[in-house]
């Protein structure tokens, strides 16, 4: 069985090895192994596992309630409803988000047209209307 160091772990998911001893310390990770020594050991579950709470974080969710899905899944199957809930509103929550970011990219898409139609003609008094930053 592969095992991985906490460094390890880190890097593959691109967060900091304190990041990861914060979310065992936050019950986020309850089966994480430790050597005789004290040293964390990331099995290919734990990865798994903080696949899921990578995704959730940045989705926008709460270390407190990525928490409650973690318990839930320590009681389960009784618990499925809940987590099914919970993933249609982070699915709700994320679709929200990439809506906003839509707009968000609409504007910009518009400046990149109008400096790009600016620099081409070597001045912005080719838009008619009034400068807009």
């Amino acid at each position: 069985m592969t095992t991985y160091s906490i460094n390890e772990a880190a890097k593959l998911f691109n967060v900091t090895p304190h990041t990861l001893r914060y979310y065992d310390k936050e019950g986020l990770l309850p089966y994480i192994e430790r050597t005789p020594g004290g040293k964390r050991v990331f099995k290919q579950s734990d990865l798994d596992s903080l696949k899921i709470i990578e995704c959730l974080k940045q989705s926008g969710m709460p270390i407190k309630e990525i928490k409650h899905f973690i318990e839930w899944c320590s009681e389960g199957d009784s618990t499925l409803q809940q987590r099914y809930d919970m993933f249609l509103e982070r699915k709700a929550s994320v679709e929200a988000q990439m809506e906003e970011l839509q707009r968000t990219m609409e504007v910009i898409e518009h400046k990149c047209r109008y400096y790009r139609a600016a620099l081409d003609a070597g001045t912005e008094a080719i838009h008619k209307r009034s400068k807009i930053i």
